[in-house]
């Protein structure tokens, strides 16, 4: 079908929006000048789409109710079959709702995409599926992944399986919910500010965020490609090891994956810690509102490595807090242009764009009233900065960034290993149903300062759980250099191993 031409009166108003003055009689020449470009918007409006095949049957699955859904974890029910053999055969993967899986309705926690149908896989569903995963469904996920609490998806808050009433984290809240449940053995998580990790270490999991590009994106929505990730989320170091084995690597479609080094991460799983040097991140213990006994059990649990054999002390790196000011700019500017104004995909980059979604994700702005006050906070900041300063912040931001990295990479000139919290604190109460805009807000963003740094430099981070207070996980953040998994892998199985981290 040909595209609708333009009258005058929009060539007109298209100037204007551009800041340009026309006359009437200048518009109609430009718009006949313009019609040669027109016709070939028909060309490509008349050729197919150029979509990844689906390669396993499944149907559209249902909404499971309140019976099936106790912790309000579950989005979409719907069993996908892969190989009858492979590395993941025999077992059960949920995907966050940011994920795609053709045939079955994606609405990533936000009412304003609901109804929305992938046509294509992700790249990681396919690649789990040839590995012969089984995919149950869909998780909740936050709205729009913009909150580390669980408490501002639309279908409705998450509840932590440790602790119900309290918060599974976010905004991967309903993959981490319903591996800590054992609903599953494996999920798949988002990362921009601490998305894995986050609900890892509120529920008590094992949360990886690998090196930026490791693991494609492609057919996951973004929110800003230089921080965008996509992991493994589990209740075994060894089962995580075997996700990302499944996971990493190029697939030709994702611009973040700049010669990724993919390992076979189970090999490092019994190699112990004899030997390793790991640095203690003192800044990391100094975050605002740090619990003491968070500080605690995650200086306890580097102790614990120290009688495994590595050698532990204490190192400063006073970039680290900068690093988290940083995220700001790069990850508010950049999901005002990218994930809002873009219309989900944006532009600027080669690869599979989502048509489907850009269409559906585009009519937000007839509904922004029903974004979530976390999305809308963001856009607000980042609107004004790219407005009133025209993106020069995230440009400087994103050149800072570059300083940052070099800080950590410096530190693993003589670490093979950083050691933090994952987090400042325990899980906290879900926000009561009207709660004020400060507590809805607050408990979206709390946490996000021991996290988000390593989103901007790209270094792999791995949440593991390191015991509990009160009820409720603590998470030890174990980080490593661009593309060292396997080292990460090889402490965080080693802790596993000395014993049952419940009774840390």
């Amino acid at each position: 079908m040909p595209i609708t031409r333009p009258t005058t009166d929009d060539v007109m108003q298209l100037a204007e929006e551009l800041g340009m003055s026309f006359s009437r009689e200048r518009a109609a020449e430009f718009l006949t000048l313009m019609q040669p470009n027109f016709d070939a918007y028909d060309v490509v409006d008349a050729l197919p789409d150029n979509v990844p095949r689906v390669k396993y049957p499944r149907t559209p699955g249902y909404r499971p109710g309140p019976a099936e859904n106790k912790y309000g974890a579950w989005y979409y029910k719907s069993t996908v079959k892969g190989a009858a053999a492979g590395k993941l055969a025999g077992k059960t993967v949920v995907l966050k709702d940011n994920v795609s899986l053709a045939g079955v309705p994606m609405m990533n926690g936000a009412s304003t995409l609901e109804g929305f149908v992938p046509v294509a896989d992700a790249t990681i569903v396919t690649r789990m599926l040839d590995a012969g995963a089984t995919i149950v469904g869909k998780s909740v996920c936050e709205h729009f992944c913009l909150s580390g609490g669980s408490h501002t998806s639309d279908p409705g808050p998450v509840h932590n399986p440790r602790k119900m009433g309290y918060s599974a984290g976010g905004s991967s809240s309903g993959s981490a919910a319903l591996v800590a449940a054992g609903e599953v053995d494996m999920a798949i998580g988002g990362d921009q500010g601490g998305s894995i990790r986050i609900p890892s270490s509120f529920c008590g999991i094992y949360g990886m965020k690998a090196t930026h590009g490791l693991v494609p994106y492609t057919g996951v929505m973004p929110i800003e490609a230089t921080i965008d990730h996509t992991g493994p989320m589990t209740a075994t170091v060894k089962d995580n090891a075997l996700l990302l084995e499944v996971l990493a690597g190029p697939d030709g479609l994702d611009p973040r994956q700049y010669a990724p080094k993919v390992s076979a991460y189970t090999e490092a799983l019994d190699k112990g810690v004899k030997g390793l040097k790991i640095g203690i991140l003192k800044e990391a213990f100094l975050v605002p509102g740090t619990q003491p006994d968070v500080a605690d059990k995650v200086k306890a649990g580097a102790e614990r490595f120290r009688s495994l054999g590595a050698t532990v002390e204490e190192v400063s790196i006073p970039e680290h807090p900068l690093t988290a000011a940083i995220w700001g700019p790069i990850g508010l500017e950049g999901l005002t242009a990218q994930m809002m104004l873009g219309n989900g995909m944006g532009f600027n980059w080669k690869g599979y764009y989502d048509v489907g979604l850009i269409d559906a994700h585009s009519a937000w702005r007839e509904r922004a009233d029903d974004l979530s006050d976390t999305l809308k906070l963001s856009m607000l900041v980042g609107l004004y900065g790219l407005k009133h300063y025209r993106g020069r912040y995230y440009a400087k931001a994103q050149n800072i960034a570059r300083v940052m990295k070099a800080a950590y990479d410096a530190a693993f000139a003589s670490y093979d290993l950083l050691l933090s919290p994952t987090l400042p604190l325990k899980a906290t109460p879900l926000p009561a149903p009207g709660a004020s805009l400060t507590e809805y807000v607050s408990r979206a963003f709390e946490m996000i300062g021991t996290t988000s740094q390593f989103d901007v430099t790209g270094h792999p981070a791995m949440s593991i759980p390191c015991g509990l207070e009160d009820g409720l996980p603590i998470g030890l953040m174990l980080i490593a250099k661009d593309y060292d998994e396997s080292m990460i892998y090889r402490a965080a199985a080693a802790f596993e191993a000395s014993g049952d981290w419940k009774t840390f």
